[in-house]
Protein backbone atom coordinates (compact mmCIF):
# COMPACT_ATOMS: atom_id res chain seq x y z
CA UNK A 1 0.00 0.00 0.00
CA UNK A 2 1.46 3.16 -0.95
CA UNK A 3 1.92 6.26 1.71
CA UNK A 4 -0.47 8.48 -0.55
CA UNK A 5 -3.31 5.34 0.05
CA UNK A 6 -2.62 4.89 3.48
CA UNK A 7 -2.59 8.59 3.99
CA UNK A 8 -6.23 9.41 2.60
CA UNK A 9 -7.65 6.51 4.85
CA UNK A 10 -6.21 7.66 7.87
CA UNK A 11 -7.73 11.10 6.74
CA UNK A 12 -10.52 9.58 5.95
CA UNK A 13 -11.11 7.45 9.33
CA UNK A 14 -10.27 11.00 11.05
CA UNK A 15 -12.87 12.78 9.39
CA UNK A 16 -15.36 10.13 10.00
CA UNK A 17 -15.07 10.72 13.69
CA UNK A 18 -16.00 14.33 13.51
CA UNK A 19 -19.43 13.32 11.43
CA UNK A 20 -22.57 14.79 13.34
CA UNK A 21 -24.00 11.41 13.70
CA UNK A 22 -20.87 9.77 15.49
CA UNK A 23 -20.73 13.25 17.66
CA UNK A 24 -24.47 12.46 18.81
CA UNK A 25 -23.69 8.79 19.60
CA UNK A 26 -20.56 9.40 21.28
CA UNK A 27 -22.65 12.01 23.51
CA UNK A 28 -25.64 9.56 24.02
CA UNK A 29 -23.51 6.56 24.65
CA UNK A 30 -21.24 8.68 27.20
CA UNK A 31 -24.31 10.31 29.06
CA UNK A 32 -25.91 6.58 29.08
CA UNK A 33 -22.94 5.07 30.53
CA UNK A 34 -22.56 7.92 33.09
CA UNK A 35 -26.20 7.26 34.16
CA UNK A 36 -26.04 3.77 34.25
CA UNK A 37 -22.80 4.13 36.66
CA UNK A 38 -24.65 6.62 38.43
CA UNK A 39 -27.83 4.71 39.20
CA UNK A 40 -25.71 1.84 40.56
CA UNK A 41 -23.43 4.21 42.31
CA UNK A 42 -27.18 5.24 44.19
CA UNK A 43 -28.00 1.37 44.17
CA UNK A 44 -25.28 0.41 45.79
CA UNK A 45 -24.50 3.17 48.15
CA UNK A 46 -28.36 2.58 49.34
CA UNK A 47 -27.90 -0.92 49.78
CA UNK A 48 -24.54 -0.74 51.85
CA UNK A 49 -26.10 1.87 53.82
CA UNK A 50 -29.28 -0.32 54.65
CA UNK A 51 -26.78 -3.11 55.39
CA UNK A 52 -24.89 -1.05 57.93
CA UNK A 53 -27.85 0.31 59.59
CA UNK A 54 -28.87 -3.11 60.35
CA UNK A 55 -25.96 -4.08 61.63
CA UNK A 56 -25.84 -1.35 63.99
CA UNK A 57 -29.44 -2.48 64.71
CA UNK A 58 -27.93 -5.30 65.75
CA UNK A 59 -25.23 -4.52 67.78
CA UNK A 60 -26.94 -1.97 69.59
CA UNK A 61 -29.73 -4.82 70.91
CA UNK A 62 -26.59 -6.75 71.95
CA UNK A 63 -25.35 -3.65 74.01
CA UNK A 64 -29.08 -3.40 75.54
CA UNK A 65 -28.98 -6.88 76.49
CA UNK A 66 -25.26 -6.67 77.84
CA UNK A 67 -26.37 -3.63 79.89
CA UNK A 68 -28.84 -6.40 81.35
CA UNK A 69 -26.14 -8.12 82.77
CA UNK A 70 -24.71 -7.03 86.07
CA UNK A 71 -20.85 -6.33 85.91
CA UNK A 72 -19.87 -9.01 87.78
CA UNK A 73 -21.69 -11.70 85.45
CA UNK A 74 -20.77 -9.77 82.45
CA UNK A 75 -17.33 -12.15 81.84
CA UNK A 76 -19.70 -15.66 82.04
CA UNK A 77 -22.10 -14.11 80.01
CA UNK A 78 -19.71 -13.02 76.87
CA UNK A 79 -18.48 -16.70 77.67
CA UNK A 80 -21.71 -18.25 77.23
CA UNK A 81 -22.43 -16.45 74.66
CA UNK A 82 -19.74 -17.33 72.66
CA UNK A 83 -19.83 -21.26 73.36
CA UNK A 84 -22.76 -20.71 71.37
CA UNK A 85 -22.05 -18.83 68.37
CA UNK A 86 -21.71 -21.29 65.21
CA UNK A 87 -21.37 -18.58 62.31
CA UNK A 88 -18.92 -16.54 63.90
CA UNK A 89 -20.04 -13.39 62.75
CA UNK A 90 -20.38 -11.73 66.23
CA UNK A 91 -17.27 -10.86 68.40
CA UNK A 92 -17.17 -9.36 71.78
CA UNK A 93 -14.56 -7.84 74.11
CA UNK A 94 -13.89 -7.20 77.29
CA UNK A 95 -11.34 -4.86 78.37
CA UNK A 96 -10.33 -2.95 82.09
CA UNK A 97 -10.19 1.21 81.86
CA UNK A 98 -6.48 0.82 81.15
CA UNK A 99 -7.25 -1.31 78.22
CA UNK A 100 -6.00 -5.21 79.64
CA UNK A 101 -8.06 -7.71 78.47
CA UNK A 102 -11.04 -9.76 81.13
CA UNK A 103 -13.14 -11.70 78.39
CA UNK A 104 -14.59 -12.40 75.01
CA UNK A 105 -12.77 -13.55 71.87
CA UNK A 106 -11.28 -10.25 70.57
CA UNK A 107 -8.27 -10.02 71.96
CA UNK A 108 -6.89 -6.43 72.17
CA UNK A 109 -9.12 -3.03 71.86
CA UNK A 110 -8.91 -1.78 68.51
CA UNK A 111 -7.22 2.01 69.27
CA UNK A 112 -8.92 3.51 66.08
CA UNK A 113 -12.27 2.67 67.66
CA UNK A 114 -13.91 5.82 68.72
CA UNK A 115 -14.95 6.53 72.46
CA UNK A 116 -18.24 8.32 71.51
CA UNK A 117 -20.78 4.97 70.77
CA UNK A 118 -20.44 5.00 67.07
CA UNK A 119 -19.57 2.37 64.73
CA UNK A 120 -16.31 2.18 62.47
CA UNK A 121 -15.18 -0.38 59.86
CA UNK A 122 -11.92 -2.34 60.89
CA UNK A 123 -10.46 -3.87 57.83
CA UNK A 124 -8.55 -7.29 59.05
CA UNK A 125 -6.96 -5.67 61.99
CA UNK A 126 -9.27 -7.06 64.69
CA UNK A 127 -7.35 -9.54 67.09
CA UNK A 128 -9.53 -12.31 67.79
CA UNK A 129 -8.79 -15.69 69.68
CA UNK A 130 -7.83 -18.72 67.96
CA UNK A 131 -5.02 -15.79 65.54
CA UNK A 132 -8.50 -15.61 63.19
CA UNK A 133 -8.49 -12.48 61.23
CA UNK A 134 -12.12 -11.24 60.17
CA UNK A 135 -12.07 -9.72 56.75
CA UNK A 136 -14.04 -6.90 57.65
CA UNK A 137 -16.06 -6.25 60.84
CA UNK A 138 -18.17 -3.26 62.57
CA UNK A 139 -17.16 -2.25 65.67
CA UNK A 140 -18.08 -0.45 68.51
CA UNK A 141 -17.35 0.38 72.26
CA UNK A 142 -19.21 1.17 75.59
CA UNK A 143 -17.84 2.38 78.73
CA UNK A 144 -19.86 0.64 81.74
CA UNK A 145 -20.47 1.94 84.61
CA UNK A 146 -17.61 0.58 86.68
CA UNK A 147 -15.16 2.29 83.73
CA UNK A 148 -14.57 -1.45 82.45
CA UNK A 149 -14.61 -1.21 78.15
CA UNK A 150 -17.19 -3.90 76.40
CA UNK A 151 -16.41 -3.93 72.31
CA UNK A 152 -19.16 -5.61 70.37
CA UNK A 153 -17.69 -6.40 66.63
CA UNK A 154 -20.20 -8.04 63.82
CA UNK A 155 -18.72 -9.65 60.39
CA UNK A 156 -19.73 -7.47 57.56
CA UNK A 157 -17.90 -9.84 54.63
CA UNK A 158 -20.59 -10.46 52.59
CA UNK A 159 -21.60 -6.37 52.77
CA UNK A 160 -17.71 -5.76 51.46
CA UNK A 161 -18.36 -8.77 48.95
CA UNK A 162 -21.75 -7.33 47.84
CA UNK A 163 -20.42 -4.07 47.62
CA UNK A 164 -17.39 -5.05 45.36
CA UNK A 165 -19.52 -6.88 43.13
CA UNK A 166 -21.78 -3.75 42.32
CA UNK A 167 -18.34 -1.69 41.64
CA UNK A 168 -17.21 -4.62 39.44
CA UNK A 169 -20.39 -4.58 37.56
CA UNK A 170 -20.41 -0.38 37.46
CA UNK A 171 -17.05 -0.67 35.72
CA UNK A 172 -18.10 -3.56 33.15
CA UNK A 173 -21.44 -2.19 32.35
CA UNK A 174 -20.31 1.28 32.13
CA UNK A 175 -17.46 -0.19 29.75
CA UNK A 176 -19.93 -2.31 27.77
CA UNK A 177 -22.12 0.90 27.14
CA UNK A 178 -18.96 2.49 25.90
CA UNK A 179 -18.00 -0.06 23.90
CA UNK A 180 -21.66 -0.62 22.67
CA UNK A 181 -22.14 3.21 21.93
CA UNK A 182 -18.67 3.27 19.77
CA UNK A 183 -19.29 -0.15 17.41
CA UNK A 184 -22.19 1.54 16.80
CA UNK A 185 -21.18 4.93 16.26
CA UNK A 186 -18.78 3.31 13.73
CA UNK A 187 -21.53 1.20 12.04
CA UNK A 188 -23.31 4.06 11.84
CA UNK A 189 -20.88 6.20 10.50
CA UNK A 190 -19.98 4.05 7.97
CA UNK A 191 -23.19 4.05 7.01
CA UNK A 192 -24.11 7.73 6.73
CA UNK A 193 -20.21 8.24 5.55
CA UNK A 194 -20.81 6.10 2.14
CA UNK A 195 -23.98 8.34 1.39
CA UNK A 196 -22.15 11.59 2.26
CA UNK A 197 -19.84 10.53 -0.23
CA UNK A 198 -22.36 9.81 -2.74
CA UNK A 199 -23.58 13.13 -2.49
CA UNK A 200 -19.86 14.78 -2.59
CA UNK A 201 -19.18 13.09 -5.73
CA UNK A 202 -22.68 14.49 -7.40
CA UNK A 203 -22.00 17.92 -5.90
CA UNK A 204 -19.07 17.37 -7.40
CA UNK A 205 -20.29 16.74 -10.82
CA UNK A 206 -22.95 19.66 -10.52
CA UNK A 207 -20.55 22.52 -9.29
CA UNK A 208 -18.56 21.43 -13.10
CA UNK A 209 -21.27 22.20 -14.56
CA UNK A 210 -23.43 19.08 -15.21
CA UNK A 211 -26.40 20.46 -13.84
CA UNK A 212 -28.90 17.76 -15.21
CA UNK A 213 -27.22 15.40 -12.04
CA UNK A 214 -29.28 14.74 -8.66
CA UNK A 215 -28.74 14.05 -5.46
CA UNK A 216 -29.01 10.54 -4.27
CA UNK A 217 -32.20 9.80 -2.06
CA UNK A 218 -33.97 6.87 -0.54
CA UNK A 219 -32.51 6.90 2.87
CA UNK A 220 -36.08 8.30 4.62
CA UNK A 221 -34.39 10.64 6.82
CA UNK A 222 -33.79 14.31 7.14
CA UNK A 223 -30.53 13.74 5.07
CA UNK A 224 -32.97 11.94 2.15
CA UNK A 225 -35.61 15.17 2.96
CA UNK A 226 -32.70 17.68 2.13
CA UNK A 227 -31.76 16.01 -0.79
CA UNK A 228 -35.01 16.07 -2.42
CA UNK A 229 -35.45 19.58 -1.80
CA UNK A 230 -31.62 20.31 -3.04
CA UNK A 231 -33.10 18.49 -6.24
CA UNK A 232 -36.31 20.44 -6.76
CA UNK A 233 -33.81 23.55 -6.56
CA UNK A 234 -31.48 22.36 -8.78
CA UNK A 235 -34.63 21.66 -11.16
CA UNK A 236 -35.42 25.16 -11.14
CA UNK A 237 -31.74 26.31 -11.49
CA UNK A 238 -31.59 24.31 -14.50
CA UNK A 239 -34.47 25.07 -16.12
CA UNK A 240 -34.01 29.18 -15.24
CA UNK A 241 -30.50 28.72 -16.39
CA UNK A 242 -31.86 27.10 -19.57
CA UNK A 243 -34.29 29.98 -20.37
CA UNK A 244 -31.64 32.43 -20.16
CA UNK A 245 -29.00 31.06 -22.19
CA UNK A 246 -30.83 30.54 -24.86
CA UNK A 247 -32.59 34.05 -24.75
CA UNK A 248 -29.03 35.76 -24.51
CA UNK A 249 -27.58 33.00 -27.42
CA UNK A 250 -30.96 33.89 -29.38
CA UNK A 251 -30.15 37.35 -28.92
CA UNK A 252 -26.84 37.48 -29.98
CA UNK A 253 -27.15 34.92 -33.00
CA UNK A 254 -30.04 36.75 -34.16
CA UNK A 255 -28.64 40.35 -33.97
CA UNK A 256 -24.52 38.79 -35.45
CA UNK A 257 -26.38 38.44 -39.10
CA UNK A 258 -27.77 41.78 -39.48
CA UNK A 259 -24.62 43.62 -37.56
CA UNK A 260 -22.98 41.62 -40.67
CA UNK A 261 -24.78 42.85 -43.57
CA UNK A 262 -24.67 46.19 -41.53
CA UNK A 263 -20.67 46.10 -41.95
CA UNK A 264 -20.65 45.07 -45.70
CA UNK A 265 -23.64 47.97 -46.28
CA UNK A 266 -20.76 50.54 -44.68
CA UNK A 267 -17.92 49.05 -46.53
CA UNK A 268 -19.53 49.68 -50.09
CA UNK A 269 -20.11 53.10 -48.57
CA UNK A 270 -16.57 53.30 -47.66
CA UNK A 271 -15.80 52.88 -51.42
CA UNK A 272 -18.59 55.02 -52.98
CA UNK A 273 -16.63 58.17 -50.13
CA UNK A 274 -12.94 57.33 -51.37
CA UNK A 275 -14.39 58.01 -54.73
CA UNK A 276 -16.44 61.06 -54.19
CA UNK A 277 -13.23 62.51 -52.12
CA UNK A 278 -15.62 63.38 -49.23
CA UNK A 279 -13.08 63.77 -46.56
CA UNK A 280 -15.23 63.87 -43.79
CA UNK A 281 -18.07 61.05 -44.58
CA UNK A 282 -15.00 58.69 -45.64
CA UNK A 283 -13.94 59.46 -41.86
CA UNK A 284 -17.52 58.58 -40.58
CA UNK A 285 -17.93 55.36 -42.53
CA UNK A 286 -14.59 54.42 -41.15
CA UNK A 287 -15.28 55.01 -38.14
CA UNK A 288 -18.82 53.34 -38.11
CA UNK A 289 -17.48 50.02 -39.36
CA UNK A 290 -14.93 50.21 -36.40
CA UNK A 291 -17.95 50.53 -34.45
CA UNK A 292 -19.79 47.91 -35.87
CA UNK A 293 -16.95 45.20 -36.09
CA UNK A 294 -16.06 45.96 -31.99
CA UNK A 295 -19.94 44.75 -31.45
CA UNK A 296 -19.69 42.33 -34.01
CA UNK A 297 -17.02 40.75 -31.83
CA UNK A 298 -18.40 40.90 -28.68
CA UNK A 299 -21.29 39.24 -29.96
CA UNK A 300 -18.55 36.65 -31.35
CA UNK A 301 -16.91 36.70 -27.88
CA UNK A 302 -20.33 36.12 -26.10
CA UNK A 303 -21.46 32.80 -28.35
CA UNK A 304 -18.02 31.65 -27.56
CA UNK A 305 -18.22 31.53 -23.52
CA UNK A 306 -21.61 29.80 -24.13
CA UNK A 307 -20.06 27.69 -26.72
CA UNK A 308 -17.53 26.43 -23.98
CA UNK A 309 -19.86 26.58 -21.21
CA UNK A 310 -22.39 24.18 -23.03
CA UNK A 311 -19.27 22.00 -24.29
CA UNK A 312 -19.58 18.55 -22.94
CA UNK A 313 -17.18 18.96 -20.08
CA UNK A 314 -13.89 16.57 -20.55
CA UNK A 315 -15.13 14.86 -23.55
CA UNK A 316 -11.65 16.52 -25.89
CA UNK A 317 -9.64 16.39 -22.93
CA UNK A 318 -6.25 14.59 -23.55
CA UNK A 319 -2.54 14.90 -22.41
CA UNK A 320 -1.57 18.27 -22.56
CA UNK A 321 2.15 19.60 -22.17
CA UNK A 322 2.24 22.96 -20.87
CA UNK A 323 5.97 23.40 -21.78
CA UNK A 324 4.93 23.66 -25.37
CA UNK A 325 1.70 25.69 -24.92
CA UNK A 326 3.42 28.46 -22.69
CA UNK A 327 6.23 28.47 -25.27
CA UNK A 328 3.82 29.03 -28.37
CA UNK A 329 1.70 31.89 -26.74
CA UNK A 330 5.46 33.56 -25.70
CA UNK A 331 6.67 33.22 -29.39
CA UNK A 332 3.02 34.32 -30.56
CA UNK A 333 3.21 37.52 -28.67
CA UNK A 334 7.11 38.36 -28.56
CA UNK A 335 6.60 40.05 -31.85
CA UNK A 336 4.00 42.58 -30.52
CA UNK A 337 5.32 43.48 -27.39
CA UNK A 338 8.54 44.14 -29.38
CA UNK A 339 5.99 46.37 -31.24
CA UNK A 340 5.38 48.29 -28.29
CA UNK A 341 8.96 48.21 -26.55
CA UNK A 342 7.87 46.02 -23.69
CA UNK A 343 9.76 43.02 -22.93
CA UNK A 344 8.31 39.74 -23.10
CA UNK A 345 10.30 36.81 -21.18
CA UNK A 346 8.93 33.22 -20.59
CA UNK A 347 10.32 31.01 -17.95
CA UNK A 348 9.52 27.37 -17.91
CA UNK A 349 10.39 24.80 -15.84
CA UNK A 350 9.77 21.17 -16.76
CA UNK A 351 6.75 19.84 -15.33
CA UNK A 352 4.26 16.89 -15.72
CA UNK A 353 1.40 16.73 -18.38
CA UNK A 354 -2.03 17.50 -17.74
CA UNK A 355 -5.19 16.46 -18.83
CA UNK A 356 -7.10 19.06 -20.78
CA UNK A 357 -8.44 20.81 -23.86
CA UNK A 358 -5.37 22.02 -25.44
CA UNK A 359 -7.01 24.69 -27.80
CA UNK A 360 -9.39 26.15 -24.97
CA UNK A 361 -6.18 26.06 -22.56
CA UNK A 362 -4.36 28.12 -25.39
CA UNK A 363 -6.91 30.70 -25.75
CA UNK A 364 -7.37 30.96 -22.11
CA UNK A 365 -3.96 31.85 -22.01
CA UNK A 366 -3.79 34.25 -24.85
CA UNK A 367 -6.47 36.35 -23.81
CA UNK A 368 -4.45 36.46 -19.71
CA UNK A 369 -0.99 37.18 -22.21
CA UNK A 370 -3.22 39.86 -24.28
CA UNK A 371 -4.76 41.68 -21.48
CA UNK A 372 -0.88 41.80 -20.10
CA UNK A 373 -0.02 43.00 -23.19
CA UNK A 374 -2.22 45.62 -23.95
CA UNK A 375 -2.13 47.30 -20.68
CA UNK A 376 1.67 47.25 -20.15
CA UNK A 377 3.27 50.86 -20.81
CA UNK A 378 6.03 51.28 -22.98
CA UNK A 379 9.39 50.60 -21.41
CA UNK A 380 7.61 47.91 -19.23
CA UNK A 381 8.06 44.05 -18.88
CA UNK A 382 5.86 40.81 -19.20
CA UNK A 383 6.56 37.65 -17.71
CA UNK A 384 5.25 34.39 -18.43
CA UNK A 385 6.76 31.78 -16.18
CA UNK A 386 5.69 28.02 -15.92
CA UNK A 387 6.68 26.23 -12.62
CA UNK A 388 5.31 23.50 -9.97
CA UNK A 389 3.61 23.74 -7.36
CA UNK A 390 3.16 21.58 -3.79
CA UNK A 391 -1.03 21.20 -5.61
CA UNK A 392 0.42 20.86 -9.55
CA UNK A 393 1.44 22.88 -12.34
CA UNK A 394 1.26 27.07 -11.89
CA UNK A 395 1.51 29.65 -14.38
CA UNK A 396 2.02 32.96 -13.48
CA UNK A 397 1.55 36.33 -16.20
CA UNK A 398 3.13 39.57 -14.46
CA UNK A 399 3.08 42.38 -16.12
CA UNK A 400 3.33 46.10 -15.03
CA UNK A 401 0.30 47.82 -16.34
CA UNK A 402 -1.50 49.67 -14.18
CA UNK A 403 -2.93 46.96 -12.17
CA UNK A 404 -6.32 45.55 -11.03
CA UNK A 405 -7.75 47.22 -7.55
CA UNK A 406 -8.91 44.37 -5.06
CA UNK A 407 -12.32 45.13 -4.93
CA UNK A 408 -12.78 44.84 -8.88
CA UNK A 409 -10.86 41.59 -9.07
CA UNK A 410 -14.20 39.55 -8.78
CA UNK A 411 -15.80 41.51 -10.70
CA UNK A 412 -13.60 41.58 -13.87
CA UNK A 413 -14.31 38.29 -14.58
CA UNK A 414 -17.79 38.86 -15.23
CA UNK A 415 -18.85 39.71 -18.63
CA UNK A 416 -18.46 43.11 -20.07
CA UNK A 417 -17.22 44.48 -16.43
CA UNK A 418 -14.07 46.64 -17.08
CA UNK A 419 -12.12 47.98 -14.57
CA UNK A 420 -12.24 51.74 -14.35
CA UNK A 421 -8.55 52.30 -14.56
CA UNK A 422 -8.80 50.77 -17.92
CA UNK A 423 -11.33 53.35 -20.06
CA UNK A 424 -8.81 54.48 -21.68
CA UNK A 425 -7.83 51.24 -23.48
CA UNK A 426 -9.79 49.80 -26.35
CA UNK A 427 -11.86 46.34 -25.21
CA UNK A 428 -15.08 44.35 -24.99
CA UNK A 429 -15.06 43.10 -20.79
CA UNK A 430 -15.13 39.72 -22.55
CA UNK A 431 -11.59 38.75 -22.25
CA UNK A 432 -11.36 37.11 -18.33
CA UNK A 433 -15.04 36.05 -19.04
CA UNK A 434 -13.87 33.61 -22.10
CA UNK A 435 -10.70 32.48 -18.85
CA UNK A 436 -13.27 32.03 -16.28
CA UNK A 437 -14.92 29.93 -18.53
CA UNK A 438 -12.47 27.61 -19.28
CA UNK A 439 -10.93 27.58 -16.26
CA UNK A 440 -14.70 26.14 -15.04
CA UNK A 441 -14.15 23.57 -18.05
CA UNK A 442 -10.89 22.33 -16.46
CA UNK A 443 -12.39 23.03 -12.55
CA UNK A 444 -9.01 24.83 -12.41
CA UNK A 445 -8.50 28.26 -10.28
CA UNK A 446 -7.18 31.53 -10.95
CA UNK A 447 -5.93 34.39 -8.35
CA UNK A 448 -5.20 38.31 -9.28
CA UNK A 449 -3.22 39.74 -7.35
CA UNK A 450 -0.92 42.95 -6.77
CA UNK A 451 2.50 42.59 -8.56
CA UNK A 452 3.66 46.08 -7.16
CA UNK A 453 3.48 47.28 -9.94
CA UNK A 454 1.51 45.91 -12.12
CA UNK A 455 -0.62 42.68 -11.91
CA UNK A 456 -0.46 38.68 -11.38
CA UNK A 457 -2.55 36.48 -12.42
CA UNK A 458 -1.72 32.83 -11.08
CA UNK A 459 -3.25 29.57 -12.65
CA UNK A 460 -3.63 26.39 -10.61
CA UNK A 461 -3.75 23.60 -13.22
CA UNK A 462 -5.46 21.50 -10.88
CA UNK A 463 -9.17 20.43 -10.14
CA UNK A 464 -10.42 22.42 -7.27
CA UNK A 465 -11.93 20.21 -4.02
CA UNK A 466 -14.71 20.64 -1.42
CA UNK A 467 -14.32 21.16 1.60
Amino acid sequence: MSKTTSLTQTLAFARRWHSTSVRLILLHAAVFSVSIMVLLGLIAWAVTRNMERQTDAIMNWQLVYFDSVADSDLSTVIRRRLERERMHTNYYGLFTPDHRYLAGDVMALPPQLPSDGSSMIIHRTLQVAGAQHPRVVRAKEERRADGSILVVARDIGEESQIRSTIINALIAGGLLCLGAGLAAAFGLSMRQMRRIAQIRRVIQRISQGHLAERLPTGGRDELDMLAHLVNHMLEEVERLMNEVKGACDGIAHDLRTPLTHVCALLERIEEHACRSDDELLAKLVTQARGETDALLERFRAMLRISEIGSMNRQGGFGEVRLEELVREVGGLYEPLADDGSTKLSVEVTPVEPIRGDRALLFEMLTNVVNNAVKFTPPGGAIRIALMSAPGGTRIEVVDEGPGIPEDERHAVLQPFYRAKNASRFIGSGLGLSIVSAVLRVHDFSMRITDAEPGTRVTIDCWPKTLA
